[in-house]
This record gives C-alpha cells, structure tokens and sequence, in this order.
C-alpha cells in the first residue's frame, strides 16, 4: 500500500511545472518533509508498540529454535542453504524475477513520459494499477499454495505468465493507446507481485528445518541485489536505445528464470515433518482413548446399600 501511495502522491504533490522551478522546489520540499514525519512516526509506533517475539512460536522450525537456542548457529545456517542446491536455484530465480519487478516499477515513470508526453499523473495511476492488482495477487496466491500445497507448479506458472505479460507489456507499450498500458501493467503487477510470497513459502519448504528469518532474508537480499543491477542495466540501455531495448534485456533474464525454476527439486520438508507430527499426535491421542477405555473396563462398579 506504501509504494501504491508512492507512485500515486509525488505526481499530484509535485506536479511538472518547468516555468516555476521555484514552486517545483517549494513542492518537492513539501513531499520530502512529509515523508520523513510519517516514517518518524511509524518508528515511534515500532518501538512502542512492537513486542521482542510472539507469545507462540508461529512454526515448528521456530519451536525447534526456541528449544534449543544454543544449537543454532546463524553462520552455520547460511552455510547450509549455499549448500542446498535447490534453494540455491530458488535464491537466483526468486532474485531475477523480483529484480526485474523492481526495475519495471523505478523506470516506469520514464517509460510512460517517453511514449506519452505531458501524461505525468497518468503515470502514477499506472504504478498505483501495477502495486495495487500486486496486492490482490499476492493474498490469492498465498491462499492458492496454503490450501494446496503446489508450491514448484504454482510457482513455475506464475513464472511463466509473468514472462508472458513482461512481454505483452513491452510490445503494446508504444502503440499509443494508454489505456492498454494500465491493463498490461495491471495483469503484470497481479503475477510478479503475486510471486514474492510464493518464493518465500517455496524457501522456506525446501530449507526446513532452517530458520525462515535467514532464508527469507538471503532471498530479500538477491532481489534487492538483482533490482539494483537491472535497474542501472535497463536504464543504461533506455538511454542509450529505447525503453523497448531495456524492457527485452528483462524478458531475456526472465526467460532464464524460468530455466532454473524448472530444475528445482521439490523436496517440502516443512510440509512433511508437519504431517510427521500431525500423525504422532493422532497417535497419542488415540493410545489415551484406548487407555481411558480399558481403565473404565476394568474400575469396579460401585454397590449400593
């Protein structure tokens, strides 16, 4: 919701106005000071509000943590995910894909003023379009892959139609008709959005017991790492070409995305040791019932005088 706010305010609070550099200045001071009050007051909240951990461990790698706090090791566990092949495959695949969401989404403002000059607030609703249809995507993929467990299919196809939207997007960019480009940024936001909760999930599956703080935390780092290095490559090539150029140099890692994500192993430990400790518990309980039952058997009744 903040970065759909970000690319819907700075347009309106800063509006293009060349003739009037000193207003232009006047209001981007506005937008820079309002910024730093709200993020000064979402700190305060934090650390008011926050508490150090929740009263419940909120899974069983976590609950493994807390029972045995001295046996974890967070070097050590970094070790052993560079040593796991498929998260290895996971962490390059989640970190080109997301990359190239974050790079579309920093040079998209240049892009929509290239094709359609004099558009600037149109462009800004088109990355409200591309985070907002993220937000719905992302709570119906998490609930798609919680109720059924295809973590590999759910994420390879997403993989796949966000490649195929990247590409439509890039094509119909330029036919100078905007309206195409919020339907195409929409349906871009919903699958490239939609996959970051689906790479978290699909991490943590494959490392357990691994704690999900490191996993989750390495793949956060290779997008960022990703964004960063597409950003300046896709920019570099706009300016030296055309937002078209920049755009397939993303279709092209995406594509190899897609390779990686195939040949990752599907091995759901977290999904496994679950049902382990489901069946250990339906166990327990049935023992207690055949005990309750054998010891009201064999009670003597009570006479009565």
């Amino acid at each position: 919701l903040g970065v759909a706010l970000g690319f819907l305010l700075p347009p309106i609070l800063v509006p293009n106005t060349p003739e009037d550099l000193d207003l232009m200045a006047n209001n981007i001071s506005i937008l820079f000071y309002g910024t730093a009050a709200i993020a000064t007051l979402l700190f305060i909240l934090v650390v008011a509000v926050f508490k150090d951990k929740p009263p419940l461990p909120p899974s069983h790698s976590q609950a493994m943590l807390l029972d045995n706090p001295d046996e974890y090791s967070y070097k050590q566990s970094i070790v052993n995910l560079f040593k796991s092949v498929p998260f290895v495959l996971l962490l390059l695949s989640y970190g080109i894909l997301t990359g190239s969401y974050y790079s579309v989404g920093t040079l998209l403002n240049q892009m929509i003023i290239a094709h359609y000059e004099g558009q600037e607030l149109n462009a800004g609703r088109i990355g409200l379009t591309l985070v907002v249809s993220g937000m719905v995507g992302s709570i119906l993929s998490g609930f798609w892959v919680d109720r059924t467990k295809t973590y590999k299919q759910t994420t390879l196809a997403v993989y796949i139609i966000s490649f195929i939207g990247m590409l439509v997007f890039t094509f119909t960019l330029d036919l100078g008709h905007i309206e195409v480009v919020f339907v195409t940024a929409g349906v871009l936001g919903f699958f490239m959005t939609g996959y970051l909760p689906l790479g978290f999930e699909f991490g943590v599956e494959i490392t357990y017991p691994e704690s999900e703080g490191t996993s989750s935390g390495l793949l956060n780092a290779s997008a960022q790492l990703f964004g960063i290095v597409f950003t300046l490559a896709q920019g570099k090539l706009k300016a030296d070409y055309n937002a078209f150029t920049g755009n397939i140099f993303l279709c092209s890692w995406i594509f190899v995305g897609i390779i990686l994500t195939v040949f990752i192993k599907t091995d759901l430990r977290r999904q496994q040791a679950n049902l382990a400790a489901n069946a250990q518990l339906a166990e327990r309980d049935s023992l207690e019932r055949v005990s309750t039952s054998q010891s009201e058997l064999h009670a003597p009744e009570e006479t009565t005088i």
